[in-house]
């Protein structure tokens, strides 16, 4: 398994109000989700009018198609009539053979060799500090 993520920072040069920035940072959004297999928020600074950061994430089970995937989100943004895209930041994390390299998942629970209640076992992982 394979976690593509990247920040976008964009200008938004015409921006006057929070109203005009929304618009401009929604339909980005919008068109993205419509188009690619990604999940896409804004994750910086929400009150400065003309700059807006924004995170993209793909999983998949190959990294190919998330550095592909990544690169048609980052066309998108070049192409933004009413911004500039400033910045980019991409990685994708390799979580080994269908998620195994994560720690503490649900076939540790299910493999639990002690003879102790796999439920028991996933509500411990899950209790609140």
């Amino acid at each position: 398994m394979f976690v593509g993520v990247g920040r976008l920072v964009i200008q938004i040069p015409g921006a006057q109000t929070i109203k005009d920035r929304r618009r401009v940072v929604k339909s980005f959004k919008d068109r993205v989700r419509a188009k690619l297999p990604v999940s896409v928020a804004e994750v910086g600074d929400t009150e400065r009018l003309q700059v807006a950061t924004l995170g993209i994430a793909v999983v998949s089970n190959e990294t190919g198609r998330c550095h592909e995937i990544m690169a048609s989100a980052l066309a998108m943004a070049r192409v933004l009539p009413d911004a500039v895209l400033c910045d980019v930041r991409t990685e994708v994390v390799p979580f080994g053979v269908g998620g195994g390299g994560l720690a503490s998942g649900i076939e540790r629970t299910l493999d639990n060799d002690d003879g102790e209640d796999a439920d028991d076992a996933f509500s411990e992982d899950w209790k609140r500090p």
